[in-house]
């Protein structure tokens, strides 16, 4: 993948052909926000991984409102995307059909269901994106896969981009460990969404960073295309939460 294409057109490669990284984890791969928060208080995160060793390719939006209730809605079931790993903190998790259409080279918008959620984005090269991706180009497996590696190349990225507190290795809510490898990245630029109607206003930084388990959701929006890995499920140490004090069902 060359660093200088656009994210439209990375993005359609791993839709044309999905590969599923080597190694014997839960292992995915594709693209997505890694999170926006918005003067609002309200959080939006994107995950679409064409290629998932759990079975079939999914796609995930995830929504925190203002108190802190976290709602996750995927295109398969739940116990084999996102909610597998963060059930232990999902208030609600549904089934429901999710669209991501290009509306240009940088530009895209994602629907849910029957407009539980419309969500539209621009996204941005900067300086330290473009480096970053040459940077992301020249490592090898084995060092993206390194956990000292991974600490400090979130550090240096969360500090340069204005992310807030950036972690590309540690925890999940349900315990398994999980790696990050954001091999492209571009800064969300202009964003409106509204969930249920109800419109979120403009992308800002919020008073206190949003997390679930390890992860920190970022401070300001952040598009990657790149690799996920979590640890295989082991039910001595890890939960098989979905979702609490909530049941699983599907929206149109």
């Amino acid at each position: 993948m060359h660093i200088l294409a656009e994210p439209r057109a990375l993005a359609e490669l791993t839709e044309i052909d999905p590969q599923v990284p080597t190694g014997t984890e839960d292992r995915f791969s594709g693209y997505g926000v890694m999170g926006l928060p918005f003067e609002s208080g309200h959080v939006l995160a994107l995950r679409r991984f064409p290629a998932s060793s759990l079975g079939y390719g999914y796609s995930s939006v995830w929504h925190r409102d203002p108190d802190g209730r976290w709602t996750f809605w995927s295109d398969v079931s739940p116990q084999t995307s996102c909610a597998r790993f963060f059930g232990e903190v999902i208030t609600e998790a549904f089934r429901a059909p999710i669209a991501i259409r290009w509306t240009d080279s940088r530009a895209l918008r994602v629907t849910v269901g029957d407009g539980a959620i419309d969500w539209r984005l621009r996204l941005h090269p900067t300086p330290v994106t473009i480096a970053m991706n040459v940077v992301g180009r020249l490592l090898s497996d084995g060092l993206w896969r390194h956990p000292g590696v991974l600490r400090v190349m979130g550090a240096v990225a969360g500090r340069a981009l204005g992310l807030g507190r950036t972690v590309l290795t540690g925890r999940v809510p349900n315990g398994q460990r999980f790696a990050v490898n954001p091999l492209h990245a571009w800064r969300v630029g202009e964003s409106t969404a509204s969930v249920n109607g109800v419109d979120l206003r403009r992308p800002a930084p919020l008073p206190v960073q949003a997390t679930l388990g390890d992860y920190a959701l970022p401070q300001r929006g952040i598009f990657v295309l790149g690799r996920a890995f979590f640890e295989p499920f082991d039910p001595r140490v890890h939960s098989d939460a979905i979702v609490r004090s909530a049941t699983v069902t599907a929206r149109g």
